[in-house]
């Protein structure tokens, strides 16, 4: 059973949080979303099929899950992925696959700025640490499910980084 509903993971199953540069249009939600089920579906490490899935959330968050217990990834699997994300980014003409800007919510928009742009924010208290951020560096489904991905700034990593924790 490689690919299966997001909602089928378990807990321990290993998250990559692939947030795009904005949100996508209808169209290349349903290419991307086409082109990740493609992939998943051949998704192998050492010649045996990853129990995995992904989901859309707000229309710029890509995740996607493995089940380690029944297969786990190994280096070259994930760098398969990731180049896969990169380059349908390339395709779809928004960036996959970034490390360095901060996602927040404002209202019920989700913005992305650089991390200078997030301090400065910060600093002028636009930002505090009572708001929504995303945490895209964690690591198990369950970081979605209990609320550790999608929280307040002042129980995340960007407590640390931003707010003189």
């Amino acid at each position: 059973m490689p690919r299966q509903p997001f909602p089928s993971l378990p807990d321990s199953a290993r998250l990559w949080v692939f947030a795009a540069s904005r949100p996508l249009a209808i169209h290349e939600r349903d290419a991307l979303l086409t082109a990740v089920d493609a992939f998943l579906d051949e998704w192998h490490a050492h010649r045996v099929p990853l129990d995995c899935a992904c989901e859309l959330r707000y229309d710029q968050f890509l995740l996607v899950g493995v089940d380690q217990e029944a297969a786990g990834v190994s280096g070259c699997s994930v760098d398969s992925l990731v180049r896969t994300m990169k380059g349908l980014g390339q395709e779809l003409g928004v960036e996959l696959v970034d490390h360095a800007s901060v996602f927040y919510r404002v209202e019920d928009a989700v913005r992305r700025v650089s991390r200078d742009a997030f301090a400065e924010a910060a600093a002028s208290g636009s930002v505090t640490p009572a708001s929504i951020v995303f945490d895209n560096t964690v690591q198990s489904v369950a970081s979605v499910r209990n609320g550790t991905w999608e929280a307040p700034a002042s129980s995340t990593w960007h407590a640390r980084a931003f707010f003189d924790a």
